[in-house]
C-alpha cells in the first residue's frame, strides 16, 4: 500500500502549495518582510506531510545578514533547510526552466547563477550583495552537485566567486563610510556585517532504522536520476529523520578570499558529516577529514551528480 501512501501525500502537497503560491507573489512584490518568512513556514509544512523527522544542532543568526555554505545530497534538501530558518537559495540557471520546480524556486526568492558565462557573475555578486545587505540569509551548495549521502564531495571554490569575500568586503566599507555620513535611523554599519555559517545536512533513519552505507542512496538525489520517479518512490518509502548541524557564525572579513573560505567550509562540514554519520556528539574528539585534495592517491567520488538543485 506504499503507492497510496505517496498518493496521499502528492495529493495533500498540492492542495497545500498551490492556494498558497498567489499569496508568495503577493508578498514578493510588496512585502519583503514577509516574502523572507512565508517560505519557511510553508516548508515546515512541508516536512510535516512528507514525513521528515529534522534534527537540528546550532542556530542561524537572526541579527545579521548570512553566507550559509552547505553540503547536498538530495532534492529534500530545499524544505528541511529552509524549514530551520528563513532562508533563499543560490541556484544554477538550468533550475529556472525546470516545471513547476522553477516556479517555487522564484517565489522563494532564488537566485539563480550562469555557470557557462563567466561575464554574468558580476551581475550576480551585485545580486548577492543587495540581497545580503538587505539582510537576507542565502545558501550556497558548494559541491556544486548531488552526493549520494554517504560522503561530501570536493568543494568547487568557483562556486564562491560570486561571493568572494573580497567584493563583499568592498561594499560593506561603502556601506560604512554612508552610514558615518549620514547615518539612517534606527540601521548601523554592525547590524550590516556579513556572517558566514556552514550547514551540515544527513539523512539518518528511514521508518526510525538507520540507514546503511547501501540504503541511504535511496534518499539522494544524484546521477542521471530522474526527480519524477525519484519523488515517488520516496514518498513511497515512508518517515525519514534528517540531522542539521549548523557552524558557528563567522565574520566574513576572517577570510582572505574565495579559496580561504571554501577550504574552512569543506573542512568544517565534512567533519560534521563524518561526525553525524557516526554518531558522534560535539563534544567527542574526532580525527579530522581529509578533503580529497589533502589525501595523497584519492580517488574521485564514483556517484557524482549531473543535476542538482544547486
Amino acid at each position: 500500500m506504499s503507492w497510496l501512501r505517496a498518493s496521499n501525500i502528492l495529493v495533500l502537497f498540492m492542495g497545500l502549495t498551490l492556494p498558497l503560491m498567489p499569496l508568495q507573489a503577493v508578498f514578493v512584490r510588496f512585502s519583503p518582510r514577509y516574502a523572507r518568512r512565508f517560505p519557511s513556514w510553508y516548508h515546515k509544512k512541508v516536512c510535516r506531510l512528507l514525513g521528515l523527522r529534522v534534527q537540528v544542532e546550532g542556530n542561524i543568526a537572526r541579527d545579521n545578514p548570512v553566507l550559509i555554505v552547505s553540503n547536498h545530497t538530495s532534492w529534500l534538501d530545499i524544505p528541511v533547510i529552509s524549514s530551520v530558518a528563513p532562508v533563499s537559495f543560490i541556484a544554477k540557471k538550468e533550475v529556472g526552466a525546470w516545471p513547476f520546480v522553477s516556479s517555487l524556486a522564484k517565489l522563494q526568492r532564488t537566485i539563480f547563477i550562469d555557470r557557462e558565462r563567466r561575464a554574468s557573475v558580476g551581475d550576480t555578486t551585485e545580486e548577492i550583495l543587495t540581497r545580503l545587505r538587505a539582510g537576507d540569509s542565502l545558501v550556497l551548495f558548494a559541491e556544486g552537485t548531488s552526493s549520494d549521502g554517504n560522503r561530501v564531495l570536493p568543494f568547487k571554490t568557483s562556486l564562491f566567486a560570486a561571493a568572494k569575500p573580497s567584493a563583499l568586503r568592498a561594499a560593506i566599507r561603502r556601506d560604512k563610510e554612508d552610514a558615518t555620513s549620514a547615518p539612517a535611523a534606527g540601521s548601523s554599519p554592525e547590524n550590516r556585517q556579513v556572517l558566514v555559517q556552514t550547514l551540515t545536512i544527513a539523512y539518518t533513519r528511514l521508518h526510525g532504522i538507520p540507514l546503511s552505507r547501501a540504503d541511504r542512496p535511496l534518499v539522494g538525489w544524484y546521477g542521471d536520476m530522474d526527480m519524477a520517479p525519484h519523488a515517488w518512490q520516496l514518498l513511497q518509502a515512508g518517515p525519514i529523520d534528517a540531522v542539521i548541524k549548523i557552524g558557528r557564525p563567522v565574520p566574513l572579513d576572517a577570510f582572505m578570499d574565495r579559496k580561504a573560505l571554501a577550504k574552512y567550509s569543506e573542512e568544517e562540514i565534512r567533519k560534521e558529516h563524518v561526525r553525524i554519520m557516526r554518531g558522534v556528539t560535539s563534544d567527542e574528539l574526532l580525527e579530522p577529514a581529509q578533503t580529497p585534495s589533502e589525501a595523497e592517491g584519492a580517488s574521485p567520488p564514483q556517484s557524482e551528480a549531473k543535476r542538482s538543485y544547486g
